[in-house]
C-alpha cells in the first residue's frame, strides 16, 4: 500500500512545487521563490525512474503553477453568469491541465535524453524552454506566464532586449536546474557548494547589467500623449442605459484641460459604442472634446457585410473622419470567436465577446498605422501584446507600440497586472515606447526599457499625460528575434541526445582484453 501511494505523494509534492513557482509572477512577484519551486520540481522529475514518471510529475507541477497564476480565467464567465457561469469550472480545469501537457512533454523528453541522474534536471529545464516555444507558436498560441516573466518587476527583465522572454525563461530554468544537478553529482560537498555559488552568477550579472541599463537617461520627444481610462465595468458596459454614461465619461476625460494640450489621445478597446461605418456622430463628439489638433486613436467594431472585426480607428487632426484603421488579427479562441462554431451552436454555445455567426473575423496580420505628425505605430489589441511574434513580424519598425485593451474581462486581481507585465516586456524586447489604454486599467505610458512613466491605477476613471519617450535603436532581439534562443535550445537538446547515444554505444561495446 505504501508503494502504491508514492506516485500520488510525488505528484502532490510536484503540484505544490509548481504552485510555489507560480508565485514568481505578478501580482505576487517573488522570483527567488519561483527559482525554489522550479528547483524542487526538477528534483522530483529528475528522481523519477523513467520518462513516464517524469512526465507525470512535470504535469502535476505545471497544473499547480497554472492553477496559481491563471485562476482569474474564470472571471469572464461570470460577466454573464446566467449564460456562461457553468463553464467556469471546466475552463480552469481544462486550461490548467491542458497547458500542463507542455510541461509533461518537457519532462518526458528531458528525462529520456539525459545521460544520467545529474544531467536530468538541466535537460528537463531546456526541454521546458522548448515547451515555451510550443505554447507561443503552436495552434493559436497562449504564451501567458512563461517562466521568464517572473523577472518582470526586476532589472533582470532587461535581458529580454537580448534574448526575449524565451531567453529569460532559459536563464530562469537553468538557474533552478543547475543546483539540482550539482547536488545529484558524485562530487565532494565543498565542490558542490562552490559550484552552487557559481550557478547564481548569471542571475546576479543579469541584474547588475539590467540596473545599469535602467539608469541610462531617457530621451523624450515633443509629442504629448494622453491615455483615457473610462473604467466601464464589463457587466454594465453594453447595457443600453449605461452606454451613453460611459461614452460621456470618456469624452469628459478627453476634454480635461492641459498645458500643453495632448498631441495624441488613445482610448481603450471597443470604447466607441458603435461600428465604424456608423460612428460619425461619436467621432464628431470625440473631435469636439479633443480639440482640433490632436490625433485620436480609439477602439471600436468594424463591419463588412456579416463579418465583424475588433478594430482601432485613427482620426487625423482637424477632422472627425477615420484616417486609418487596424483590424485585430490574433483573436481569443472561445472569447472573440468560436472554433467550429456550427458544431457548438447545436448546443447553444457562443463566444464570450462574440458577435453573430461565430464571432469576430481576424484581420490580415500585424499592420503599421500612420499617426499624422507623430510617426508610424504598431497597434496591438488586447492579448496580442503577449505574443512577441505579433510585434517582430510587423512590416516595418514603428516609432511606438499602441496597446488598446479591455482588461475588465480579467477581474481585478491577477489578470490585469499579468497583462501589463507582459506588455512591458514587449517594450523592452524591441526598445520601443508603448502607449497603453485599458478600459478599467492599468493604463500607462511606458518607456523603451519597460519602465512606466505615468499610469492610471486599476479601477479608476482618469487620464494620464506624459511626453512620448523616444525609441531606442533596434535591440539585438528586435534584429534576431527568437532564432538564437530557439537554435541554442535545439543545440543543447541535440548534444544531450548525442551524449546519450554515445553512452549507450559504450555500454554495448565492452573492452576486449587479449
Amino acid at each position: 500500500m505504501a508503494g502504491a501511494g508514492r506516485p500520488w505523494r510525488s505528484a502532490g509534492l510536484a503540484f505544490l512545487a509548481g504552485g510555489v513557482a507560480g508565485l514568481g509572477h505578478v501580482p505576487f512577484g517573488l522570483p527567488l521563490l519561483a527559482l525554489t519551486g522550479f528547483a524542487a520540481l526538477f528534483w522530483l522529475a529528475a528522481g523519477a525512474r523513467g520518462w513516464r514518471g517524469a512526465a507525470a510529475r512535470m504535469w502535476a507541477g505545471g497544473t499547480g503553477c497554472f492553477a496559481v497564476t491563471l485562476f482569474w480565467i474564470v472571471e469572464p464567465f461570470f460577466v454573464d453568469a446566467v449564460r456562461h457561469g457553468w463553464m467556469a469550472p471546466f475552463a480552469i480545469v481544462l486550461l490548467t491541465g491542458g497547458l500542463a501537457l507542455f510541461w509533461a512533454g518537457a519532462g518526458a523528453l528531458g528525462h529520456a535524453l539525459a545521460v544520467g541522474p545529474a544531467s536530468r534536471a538541466p535537460t528537463i529545464a531546456v526541454a521546458l524552454v522548448l515547451a515555451g516555444f510550443g505554447r507561443t507558436y503552436l495552434f493559436t498560441g497562449f504564451p501567458w506566464v512563461l517562466p521568464g516573466y517572473v523577472w518582470s518587476e526586476t532589472p533582470v527583465a532587461q535581458l529580454a532586449s537580448l534574448g526575449g522572454v524565451h531567453g529569460l525563461s532559459m536563464l530562469t530554468l537553468l538557474a533552478a536546474a543547475l543546483p539540482v544537478a550539482l547536488l545529484r553529482a558524485r562530487d565532494s560537498w565543498p565542490r558542490r557548494f562552490a559550484a552552487l555559488g557559481l550557478a547564481t552568477l548569471p542571475i546576479v550579472a543579469a541584474g547588475v547589467w539590467g540596473a545599469a541599463r535602467l539608469s541610462a537617461p531617457l530621451d523624450l520627444t515633443e509629442t504629448r500623449v494622453r491615455v483615457v481610462q473610462p473604467n466601464a465595468a464589463q457587466h454594465l458596459k453594453w447595457r443600453p442605459d449605461m452606454i451613453p454614461v460611459f461614452f460621456s465619461r470618456a469624452l469628459e476625460l478627453t476634454a480635461t484641460p492641459a498645458d500643453p494640450p495632448p498631441d495624441l489621445i488613445v482610448w481603450p478597446e471597443t470604447s466607441v459604442p458603435d461600428i465604424l461605418s456608423r460612428a460619425g456622430p461619436a467621432f464628431a463628439a470625440m473631435r469636439a472634446a479633443a480639440g482640433p489638433d490632436a490625433v485620436i486613436v480609439a477602439g471600436l467594431q468594424r463591419r463588412e457585410a456579416a463579418r465583424f472585426y475588433n478594430s482601432l480607428a485613427v482620426l487625423a487632426p482637424g477632422t472627425a473622419d477615420p484616417w486609418d484603421h487596424y483590424d485585430k488579427h490574433h483573436l481569443v479562441p472561445f472569447g472573440e470567436y468560436l472554433p467550429y462554431a456550427a458544431f457548438w451552436a447545436r448546443f447553444g454555445l457562443d463566444g464570450l465577446a462574440a458577435n453573430v455567426d461565430g464571432g469576430f473575423r481576424p484581420g490580415p496580420g500585424p499592420q503599421i498605422v500612420t499617426l499624422p505628425g507623430i510617426g508610424p505605430a504598431l497597434p496591438l489589441i488586447c492579448y496580442e501584446a503577449v505574443f512577441p511574434q505579433d510585434v517582430f513580424r510587423a512590416p516595418a519598425r514603428p516609432a511606438l507600440l499602441l496597446h488598446a485593451t479591455n482588461d475588465a474581462w480579467f477581474g481585478d486581481f491577477a489578470g490585469p497586472y499579468q497583462h501589463l507585465a507582459q506588455a512591458r516586456l514587449r517594450a523592452i524586447e524591441q526598445g520601443l515606447p508603448m502607449v497603453r489604454a485599458a478600459n478599467t486599467g492599468v493604463s500607462a505610458i511606458i518607456g523603451p526599457r519597460g519602465r512606466v512613466l505615468v499610469g492610471v491605477p486599476l479601477g479608476e476613471a482618469a487620464t494620464a499625460d506624459a511626453p512620448l519617450p523616444a525609441a531606442l535603436p533596434p535591440t539585438p532581439y528586435a534584429i534576431h528575434r527568437d532564432s538564437p534562443v530557439f537554435a541554442l535550445t535545439l543545440l543543447l537538446l541535440g548534444l544531450a541526445a548525442l551524449a546519450r547515444l554515445i553512452g549507450k554505444k559504450a555500454v554495448a561495446r565492452p573492452d576486449i582484453q587479449g
